[in-house]
């Protein structure tokens, strides 16, 4: 006879085997008894209606905890509607479960059976819709409704990406888990186009949709045959598995395509497009250092859920992720200024590519040679030796000696930070859009985008303040070469300018526009997420600046993930070429793209270095206040106390005085970098060292340079 231990062990076995569900067709019958639709199944169970057409064709099954929740709700209506003979038996039978285990499955079931009442929009979870997410975690995130909004495009119901963990569940925005069956890359680009619905509508009706993300986690990419971690000695972008790689193979043997960067941590997998289909899936590995920690602060470490949350705000306010933030960035610009639009050929009366007005084309276009890089072919080949064009960003440190007695015995040094500094310069910047033409002995005119060479150095400029023409502050010496803002800030400042030569565009137009409107957007929306709003004075402004990475993490991450496209963006309109075995003259891969533009990326910065200088000098007309150091949007300023209230200049009625630097949330207003004592700024400036660069951590990491 069995010993009541055992027989309590067997129960105990019998209590913990997976539910049973009733067959597929019983499955159908019972919902169509019931009068509810595969879809609103579907929602209740916060999965796809494919998956529930599956489940009830027998292809696939639910996994735990829906798993649970769908086997209480087929008993619950197998009760209700029972069916005739032999099958009602049947399916009573195999819906059967002991009480103790229905009893279990109670909580997993109430999420399901309150999942129609009304919810507070404001208040989402903060996990995934799935069942069993964390609820508690709601309170913590009170602007992510509006954040994490499902895709409205009908064509891709489950918004731009999917974030797949090693159990086969893909998190997509609006908090839905979908089941992806998926065993190898090949299977999961098969799923991903034809059953995920994902994917992102395009951001201009000339441009293309976006193609789907895949993100990848550690245990996902090994289920899917991928090692873990990419190991070698190049830098980590040049990382890639290699052609003979098992995974390679499949993709090449299924008749995909790799992109020609290969199978890296951003693999690109697709096939010829065909009629008008685009047939192409994005993958992001996050073991192999896809989203990159200077950018994604924190992302790659947080929960499937959270990860898809963060990707997909930043996919509805910018762009679905397409590499790094500084290829997104790029890829903005194009999305928003496609190169080209259907025109109807005047011969044929056929539609067919034509270049699209105001976008810089689908070709390539080499730059001046003042404009190029030294290792650039224009250069290398021409033999060009006439110098070259050095707009960036300030690096400037007053002279200790020329500091007063009362700036000195000041308590404190305070840092200002221009919000996106280069995005405020981007705004109604006109540029050109052909190719360039060679002047000599032109006049200027300050409405023609271009590079001049001018002698500057007769121009005068407070030495307290750094020379608004040169990035280190240091006064011209004679002729050199300026982008058209930096020339005409001389006139501005009444002196006469005579170039003595140029290169200049005639075509030219405001191509950043878009590019600035969304990310500025973008931008104040997600501060906005964070309780920093427009509207607030400049007290309450520094109070909710103090606060704001504390309100959600998430968003957090959103936020400098936006940053870092605005800078990495504009960066990449003159990237420089990458590996070692790089000879002089080469043209590199970036140059084969139309947004390899350094002139505009040297008018975007000359116009944020002239904007920052016109604010130090209106400053010191103001206030007779004047910089200690300048590092590219970061001023330092020595201060009465602890506050930029305290030196900042306001009217009688207490507004901002306009011209000077003015706290706020948008770009090109500023906010506070940091705060440290006047020895401190003093101590470093001796040793010849940026106080700016280290206002905001404090202690200066001396031994590693400027």
């Amino acid at each position: 006879m069995a010993s009541e231990e055992e027989l309590f062990a067997s129960v105990d076995a019998l209590l913990n085997e997976e539910p049973h569900l009733p067959p597929p067709a019983e499955r159908a019958r019972l919902r169509e008894a019931a009068g509810i639709t595969q879809a609103r199944l579907a929602t209740a169970l916060k999965t796809t209606t494919q998956s529930v057409k599956n489940w009830e064709n027998g292809r696939s099954e639910p996994k735990s905890p829906r798993l649970d929740a769908y086997q209480r709700l087929l008993k619950g209506w197998a009760a209700k509607y029972p069916a005739p003979g032999a099958i009602a038996a049947a399916a009573a039978a195999a819906a059967t479960v002991p009480a103790a285990s229905a009893a279990a499955a109670g909580p997993t079931a109430s999420a399901v059976e309150t999942t129609d009442a009304p919810q507070t929009p404001a208040v989402p979870t903060a996990g995934p819709a799935r069942l069993g997410a964390r609820p508690a975690a709601a309170a913590r995130r009170p602007a992510a409704a509006k954040a994490a909004q499902p895709a409205a495009d009908p064509r891709f119901p489950h918004g731009p990406l999917a974030v797949l963990d090693g159990d086969g569940s893909a998190y997509v925005t609006g908090g839905i888990v979908l089941d992806c069956p998926a065993a190898t890359v090949v299977e999961l680009v098969e799923w991903t186009l034809k059953e995920s619905g994902l994917g992102a509508p395009r951001l201009h009706r000339n441009g293309k949709d976006s193609d789907p993300l895949i993100v990848l986690t550690a245990a996902a990419a090994v289920k899917l045959g991928l090692p873990e971690r990419l190991e070698g000695h190049e830098q980590r972008r040049s990382l890639r598995l290699p052609e003979d790689h098992p995974v390679v193979k499949q993709v090449v043997k299924a008749k995909w395509r790799l992109t020609q960067r290969g199978f890296g941590p951003w693999a690109r997998i697709y096939r010829k497009v065909q009629g008008r289909e685009r047939q192409c899936v994005q993958l992001a590995i996050l073991s192999w250092d896809a989203l990159d920690e200077r950018s994604w602060p924190g992302v790659a470490e947080m929960e499937p859920a959270d990860i898809a949350r963060v990707l997909g705000v930043y996919a509805q306010r910018v762009i679905t992720p397409r590499g790094s933030t500084a290829v997104s960035g790029l890829e903005l610009m194009t999305a928003l200024r496609p190169p080209t639009r259907a025109v109807q050929d005047p011969q044929t009366g056929n539609w067919v590519p034509g270049h699209n007005p105001g976008s810089l084309g689908t070709e390539p276009m080499d730059p001046a040679p003042p404009e190029a890089t030294p290792e650039h072919p224009v250069v290398v080949d021409s033999g060009w030796n006439g110098g070259f064009l050095n707009e960036e960003a300030y690096q400037w440190v007053r002279d200790v000696s020329l500091l007063t007695d009362e700036e000195c015995t000041l308590p404190y040094a305070v840092g200002l930070d221009l919000n996106t500094a280069f995005l405020a310069a981007a705004a109604r910047l006109v540029v050109g859009l052909s190719a360039p033409d060679h002047f000599h002995a032109p006049t200027f005119n300050p409405k023609i985008p271009g590079s001049w060479l001018v002698d500057l150095s007769h121009v005068e400029v407070d030495p307290r303040l750094p020379s608004p023409f040169t990035p280190d502050g240091t006064r011209p010496t004679g002729p050199a070469w300026y982008q058209t803002h930096t020339v005409a800030y001389a006139q501005e400042l009444g002196y006469n300018v005579e170039p003595i030569e140029a290169y200049l565009r005639r075509e030219t137009g405001a191509y950043l526009d878009p590019w600035h409107d969304r990310l500025k957007a973008a931008y104040i929306d997600t501060f906005a997420d964070l309780g920093v709003t427009r509207d607030l004075d400049d007290r309450a402004f520094l109070t909710a600046m103090e606060q704001h990475k504390d309100a959600d993490p998430a968003m957090a991450a959103v936020l400098a993930a936006i940053k870092a496209t605005v800078k990495g963006g504009i960066g990449k309109l003159r990237e420089r070429p990458q590996g070692k075995k790089y000879q002089e003259g080469e043209r590199w891969p970036a140059l084969q793209r139309p947004t390899w533009r350094p002139d505009i990326r040297a008018a975007v910065i000359s116009k944020a270095r002239i904007n920052m200088h016109r604010k130090l000098r209106n400053m010191a007309t103001m206030t007779g206040l004047y910089p200690l150091a300048v590092l590219s949007d970061c001023v330092v300023y020595p201060s009465p106390g602890d506050s930029p209230l305290d030196f900042l200049p306001y009217a009688a009625s207490g507004k901002p005085q306009p011209g000077g630097f003015r706290l706020g949330l948008t770009p090109g207003l500023a906010k506070l970098e940091g705060v440290q004592s006047m020895l401190w700024a003093v101590d470093l400036m001796e040793q010849g060292y940026n106080p700016a660069r280290h206002i905001k951590g404090g202690d200066a990491v001396l031994d590693e340079g400027e």
